[in-house]
């Protein structure tokens, strides 16, 4: 998959979150992901999984199966847990059936399956996330801070995987402040900041919980059916939000 001349801004005349990007992803490549909060590390990824558009450029080759997980997992939804991988299991094909209670199992999620989705805590949303990204094989899996929130066993668990799909072809891109894989074998690292994204570069020890040297208020006012996607959009970026009634 490639990415060119890619820039992006969420409005026509909103600030430029990425500008003529030039990045190239190979089958079987890991790729780690780090910058600052609010570098624009989650719009990347997501321009990457093809839920957003580039306001500028174009990306090619994306291949056909696509695994996302977000950083902030949608758990206002009326279904149990195991209710909800059923219902995505229809949706990705047969063969997902029976992945979805065996990917619980790896990622210790078994006894989650009857919760309701809204009871689930950061990291047990978290695994839901990922069980659902990982549903059919991915040829391009894509995570978003997907270790924040793990127990032990799923984060010693998760790297394995992703392994286990960049040997078989797949590539993976990985946003990732708690460092899990800063070390993994033959892993590429990109550095998302000002608006751009340098190959084989990590953000200095330290930079990625780098607080703003000063904060201002913003308020921004939507409609209330338009709050919830805004919401998760703002937070997917690193922002904190404050919702008023």
């Amino acid at each position: 998959m490639r990415l060119s001349t890619v820039s992006f801004r969420y409005s026509r005349r909103g600030p430029w979150i990425l500008r003529d990007v030039e990045l190239t992803l190979r089958p079987g490549s890991v790729v780690e992901v780090t910058g600052r909060n609010g570098a624009g590390k989650s719009t990347l990824l997501r321009l990457m999984a093809g839920f957003v558009p580039p306001s500028r450029g174009s990306i090619s080759d994306r291949p056909g199966v696509v695994g996302y997980a977000p950083d902030v997992f949608p758990v206002d939804q009326p279904f149990t847990v195991a209710a909800y991988l059923a219902h995505m299991s229809r949706i990705r094909g047969p063969s997902s059936t029976s992945a979805a209670g065996d990917l619980a199992g790896r990622l210790n999620a078994t006894h989650l399956l009857e919760q309701p989705l809204g009871d689930l805590s950061k990291g047990s949303a978290q695994k839901v996330g990922l069980i659902q990204s990982l549903l059919a094989p991915p040829d391009l899996l894509i995570l978003d801070e997907p270790f924040a929130g793990l127990d032990e066993q799923t984060r010693v668990e998760l790297p394995v995987i992703i392994e286990e799909i960049a040997a078989r072809g797949g590539t993976v891109v990985v946003s990732d402040h708690q460092k899990q894989l800063q070390d993994f074998p033959g892993a590429e690292h990109w550095l998302v900041a000002d608006g751009g994204v340098t190959v084989g570069t990590r953000a200095p020890s330290g930079d990625t919980h780098r607080e703003v040297p000063a904060r201002v208020v913003i308020e921004v006012i939507v409609d209330a059916d338009d709050a919830d996607e805004v919401e998760q959009r703002l937070r997917a970026d690193g922002y904190l939000t404050r919702r008023s009634s």
